[in-house]
């Protein structure tokens, strides 16, 4: 029997909504405004000391920010969230708002090129270290917790790699030592996968990337426990990473579409590297729900589907690789990913340059790596010109 009320994923995404206005109008209207009036003195006394809810000013909150603040909540299985401006936004935002000097992180190697370079470049400047685990290797992470270590944190799928982690294992390593996990959800969206359900504190996406969908805005978000988001609300509300009413309105009616876009983007994806691990020409293959990947079981565990991005190396090098871009025609070659059109990345000259080659490699990213970011196009076209490019 369904439980009373409860609604499952697509349902929610498409029906959770700010209550109508005296329109009554069906879908959910921009508000596209800076700040909001009040009633009287008291009223507004109250609203800034916070002795009840109410819009003040859009770099705190937004009707607009609300409602898609509180569909990612659902969909994540989280207490509460706010909305930032960018997904690097929402990283550095969120450890901002939790770290003090002296802290420090333990983090998995493969990570995000930019998020690496601020744990690497300008943390350290706060005093703040971070210490890596091979993800692969997670008895490694309670030997590099310390009594300063306050957060563990964790992409998986990663980037560019599309390895997997045991978030599991990782939650019950944070619960046992009193730390904070928080896991960058991005590359499997909260349709594929739901981080609290593992054991995450907090789950952080770029809403830039599967929850748009399109290419269109910049966004992030970060959801989960309660009492870290005000934190990270109070923090950001003085700092103004906000997310715009307009980028918020049009997240909000993308997650409307989420569950059927994800399901297109997967199966083109497996169809791809399926595709890949037969061709003469490539060297490896990376998909999370192809059965050589090596955390293949862990990954059907932890997700509904493999998510959008295909790795592989082509044979021969760098040269050949850039061949291979060269020869796209079909394709865009961008940074980007989980848009509706596909798009082919060098990680090593692009999203991971800053990283150095031994860093890089140290990760699993070769000169040679292409991610493929699969998107909704007819799948006999995305082989075709993939095909083509490789001979």
């Amino acid at each position: 029997m369904k439980e009373k009320n409860k609604f499952e994923f697509e349902t929610e995404a498409i029906r959770t909504q700010l209550e109508r206005t005296q329109f009554l109008e069906h879908s959910t209207p921009m508000y596209l405004t800076s700040s909001f009036v009040f009633d009287d003195a008291e009223d507004m006394r109250a609203s800034f000391a916070e002795e009840k809810e109410r819009n003040i000013y859009s770099r705190y909150s937004n009707p607009n920010s609300s409602e898609f603040i509180e569909k990612v909540c659902k969909m994540e299985g989280a207490e509460a969230g706010f909305a930032f401006a960018s997904g690097m936004a929402a990283v550095f935002s969120t450890f901002a708002a939790l770290l003090e000097s002296g802290d420090h992180i333990i983090s998995a190697k493969s990570i995000f090129g930019s998020t690496h370079t601020l744990f690497t470049q300008f943390f350290p400047k706060w005093n703040i270290d971070t210490s890596y685990f091979d993800i692969n290797a997670l008895e490694e992470v309670e030997s590099l917790i310390t009594n300063k270590t306050k957060v563990i944190y964790a992409e998986s799928p990663t980037n560019p790699g599309v390895d997997i982690l045991d978030l599991e294992a990782l939650g019950k390593i944070a619960k046992k030592n009193g730390l904070i996990l928080i896991v960058d959800n991005c590359f499997a969206s909260p349709y594929l996968q739901q981080p609290i359900k593992f054991g995450a504190d907090l789950v952080i996406h770029s809403g830039t990337k599967l929850m748009d969908g399109q290419g269109r805005v910049l966004a992030g978000i970060t959801v989960g426990n309660a009492e870290l988001i005000d934190k990270i609300y109070r923090f950001a509300r003085i700092t103004g990473p906000a997310l715009s009413p307009f980028n918020a309105w049009v997240l909000s009616k993308s997650l409307e579409t989420l569950g059927i876009r994800v399901d297109r983007h997967c199966s083109n994806a497996l169809r791809l590297a399926k595709f890949l691990e037969n061709h003469s020409k490539v060297a490896w293959v990376k998909y999370p729900f192809l059965k050589s990947h090596p955390k293949y079981e862990l990954a059907k565990k932890q997700m509904k589907a493999g998510g959008c991005v295909v790795a592989f190396e082509v044979k021969d090098g760098l040269e050949e690789g850039k061949k291979f871009f060269d020869a796209i025609k079909l394709l865009s070659l961008s940074a980007n990913l989980g848009d509706s059109r596909s798009i082919v990345t060098h990680p090593a000259s692009t999203t991971h340059s800053k990283l150095t080659k031994d860093e890089r490699e140290s990760v699993g990213i070769s000169d040679g790596m292409v991610r493929v970011s699969v998107g909704l196009e007819h799948i006999e076209d995305i082989i075709a010109d993939i095909a083509q490019a490789l001979e």
